[in-house]
């Protein structure tokens, strides 16, 4: 036998019930009558018994009413044949008492089943008065005092079920408690987001829509700028806009994560030239290798890939301005895309107190969240490195 989630199954504990049960009687008979009806009428009752017993959980009223009167018609029929049965044969009324206060959950049956034991007993008591004039075979204070303890067994059971409530109601207390904290701090994280998407709009907007608004009347004025200026004027108005872009989905999502849906297309792989020429635009130079085929990698994956890139592309400008970048993104054997980032030494000073240390730290949970890899250091020739390798079986579960 096993024990599962720490409770025997139902099966096992029906046979050692049954074996606690019946088989004290028949132990004890052979010092009570050994008798032919004696053992007749005890067979018979405990074959009854045994039936009812395993139905006692499905019908806990007509078990007990049935039970109590295949008990009845055993003493009764023994009695008129001058045979007595051992005392523990209402070991079996005690269990099936029991069951009745523990399942018995309709009151009007169990009020039916104890009227109806009530007429059963008064019939058997006049049934067993009319069989037998002997009054060592006639139901006395020995059949009184044996069925006196059984409301006992009723009060156990009942007392039982009164406490298996409670526990239920506790644990659904417990349940509601729970899913009310649930829920009161998944609004105050709605709140918390909702604050801060609400400062980024005050400060980090508004900054950067005056960036694009200063941007844009430089390139209206191009004519007056030499031709230097005008590309970068042209690369900080095309970053202005796809950078604004790209803070209303993020405000979106903070505001109503469940409802946010980006106003313009996620990049992928397909925009890392595209990428590397706005690299190029504002002064840095940079080679794209990439040995994938775009429709095989998960959008995940991609989306990944593209935001690694770009914030090496950004360390690059801050700590190695002028450095060479080159970019590979090759696919793996075994359902991997790797993606490599590496800037040579800067050919001018990096400004001081720029940047503020959270990029390697934003590329590692953006890979880490897809069961990826990611290594970063120094090159032995002053340069940086930048590693990815991302599994896209992951990304597609």
């Amino acid at each position: 036998m096993r024990v599962r989630d720490g409770r025997w199954p139902g099966w096992s504990a029906d046979a050692g019930l049954v074996v606690l049960t019946f088989v004290p009687a028949l132990l004890s008979q052979p010092y009570v009558d050994t008798s032919g009806p004696a053992w007749v009428s005890l067979m018979a009752y405990e074959a009854v018994g045994v039936v009812v017993l395993l139905l006692r959980r499905r019908l806990p009223a007509t078990a007990f009413v049935v039970g109590f009167g295949a008990l009845l018609v055993a003493l009764v029929g023994s009695a008129g044949e001058g045979a007595k049965l051992s005392p523990l044969v209402f070991l079996p009324l005690a269990v099936l008492l029991y069951n009745l206060g523990h399942h018995g959950v309709h009151w009007r049956r169990t009020v039916a089943a104890v009227l109806g034991v009530s007429v059963l007993s008064a019939a058997g008591l006049w049934v067993n008065r009319m069989t037998t004039d002997s009054g060592d075979f006639q139901g006395g204070l020995d059949v009184l005092a044996a069925l006196a303890p059984m409301p006992l067994a009723w009060v156990m059971g009942f007392a039982a079920r009164t406490r298996q409530e409670l526990l239920v109601a506790a644990e659904r207390r417990a349940a509601d408690a729970r899913r009310a904290r649930d829920l009161e701090a998944a609004q105050a994280t709605q709140r918390e987001r909702t604050r801060i998407a609400g400062e980024m709009h005050d400060v980090v907007a508004h900054s950067l829509t005056l960036l694009v608004v200063h941007a844009e009347t430089l390139r209206a004025r191009g004519g007056e700028l030499p031709d230097w200026a005008r590309a970068q004027v042209d690369g900080l108005a095309a970053a202005g806009r796809q950078s604004s872009g790209e803070l209303r989905d993020l405000l979106r999502m903070l505001r109503g994560p469940a409802d946010a849906v980006p106003l313009q297309p996620v990049p992928d792989l397909g925009e890392l030239e595209a990428l590397l020429d706005s690299h190029r635009a504002v002064g840095g130079t940079g080679g794209l290798a990439m040995d994938v085929a775009l429709e095989s990698v998960p959008g995940p994956v991609q989306l990944v890939v593209y935001r690694v890139v770009q914030e090496a592309l950004v360390n690059a400008r801050r700590y190695a301005p002028g450095a060479p970048v080159q970019v590979t993104v090759r696919g793996k054997d075994g359902g991997e895309l790797r993606c490599e980032v590496v800037n040579g030494r800067g050919v001018r000073r990096a400004a001081a107190g720029v940047g503020i240390g959270l990029g390697l730290v934003s590329m590692e949970e953006r890979v880490g969240a897809l069961g990826g890899e990611l290594a970063a250091g120094p090159t032995g020739d002053g340069g940086f490195r930048v590693a990815a390798t991302i599994p896209w079986a992951y990304a597609d579960a």
